[in-house]
């Protein structure tokens, strides 16, 4: 499996990450830390993911966000 972070991505985390980071000290790096994890799971659980719009669907754990 091949996994590709669009530029795109790259901007939603940044921007995921100054909004928590304004909710708390500290919070923005554990959001950036928990997405990371869960993207990296989708190397480790191949496959089993959901299939929507023709990528697999990873909802992220602990924040309301979903990885294609």
């Amino acid at each position: 499996m091949k996994i590709v972070i669009l530029r795109s991505a790259l901007r939603d985390l940044q921007d995921g990450m100054s909004f928590y980071d304004r909710q708390g000290q500290g919070l923005g790096d554990y959001f950036s830390d928990s997405v990371l994890s869960d993207i990296e799971s989708l190397l480790l659980y191949a496959g089993i993911h959901r299939t929507v719009y023709g990528y697999k669907r990873l909802v992220c754990r602990r924040f309301p966000y979903a990885v294609y």
